[in-house]
């Protein structure tokens, strides 16, 4: 049973798989890391439904936070690195420093003020190595919804009309609960007539 950060992180360290990723990626030394939102869900929603066969991930989502060097071609150059790693591993790595632009929001102070501005809280969530070497969690949002299967906005996703609506359309997109049944979906239906 999954009740805190620490069994979650047990969880994770007994999955020989994600610890390869994750000591892949520690491999970068990137400013402010973090393997998040996907990687780390669908291990806890998989050991909640228990599946013994992990859902397959579209992409691992390695994230970092350095404001020296905007250039996407930075964050291809590492992909190509974590690749040569692991050419089997679908990575995706992306300066959290630049991702506002794309996402046209105000400047992140951090990789975990990023995550905490992702579009569930479930999804909200982040694994590194520290540099002793020890697994680390983030949840700018809690672990609760995640340990409970609900699917929420995150605060940020509240703020317009617009990002609830986008919230609303990645919940249908993702379709999550074809393979994770038992997950209880929240839907946006505040006023935002204001």
């Amino acid at each position: 049973m999954l009740k805190s950060t620490e069994d979650i992180l047990k969880l994770i360290k007994s999955d020989e798989k994600m610890m390869e990723i994750i000591e892949a990626a520690s491999t970068l030394n990137l400013p402010d890391w973090w393997i998040c939102a996907g990687f780390v869900r669908s291990k806890i929603w998989d050991a909640l439904h228990g599946f013994h066969e992990r859902t397959e991930a579209q992409d691992i989502d390695v994230i970092y936070f350095d404001k020296t060097n905007l250039d996407e071609k930075a964050e291809k150059e590492l992909e190509k690195q974590l690749i040569s790693l692991m050419p089997d591993i679908p990575w995706s790595v992306k300066n959290e420093a630049r991702m506002h632009l794309i996402n046209n929001l105000p400047p992140y102070t951090s990789s975990v003020d990023a995550i905490s501005k992702f579009p569930e809280t479930a999804t909200a969530l982040g694994v590194k190595l520290d540099k002793d070497k020890q697994l680390v969690l983030t949840s700018p949002c809690g672990i609760d919804d995640v340990l409970n299967l609900e699917l929420k906005p995150t605060p940020h996703f509240l703020h317009t009309r617009e990002l609830a609506a986008k919230y609303e359309e990645r919940i249908l997109k993702k379709n999550w609960k074809v393979v994770w049944y038992r997950l209880r979906i929240h839907h946006i239906h505040s006023d935002f007539s204001r």
